[in-house]
């Protein structure tokens, strides 16, 4: 197991996090998705929309501790998982990720209709398992 901070709740089990990574692989191909810190932060305050995945093995752990406050208060659903090089694989970078905001739409362009209804439901099976964790966990 590896180090896990203390505040990473609700962690994802060894099923969420294998459908949460495939989710992050495949926004990551469809470019709906924000990486890292700043990146999150900034998209969550101008009000968009998504599933925010953080890494629950980040040290310092100062450096996220005000991403899920963030989540909460523009209702954004958040999930760990245990490993930020697992996540930086599934969102196609070389460099260990601490969190990524997955969009259910990109920034720019448009997605075709099929790719986008692939994308919004793997987006809503997550959604859905997670709401589950976390009524379970209050």
């Amino acid at each position: 197991m590896l180090a896990l901070a203390p505040i990473a709740k609700p962690l994802a089990g060894k099923k969420l996090c294998k459908r949460t990574l495939k989710l992050v692989r495949r926004a990551a191909e469809q470019k709906c998705l924000k990486r890292g810190v700043k990146e999150v932060v900034k998209s969550i305050r101008r009000g968009n929309r998504g599933l925010c995945v953080i890494a629950g093995n980040i040290s310092p752990i100062d450096v996220i501790t005000h991403v899920p406050i963030l989540c909460e208060e523009a209702n954004i659903p958040y999930v760990y998982v245990p490993s930020k090089e697992d996540l930086a694989n599934a969102g196609a970078t070389k460099r260990p990720t601490c969190c990524v905001l997955v969009l259910t739409k990109p920034t720019k362009g448009e997605l075709s209709q099929e790719v986008q209804e692939k994308l919004k439901g793997d987006y809503d099976e997550v959604a859905s398992e997670l709401s589950e964790l976390a009524n379970s966990m209050f």
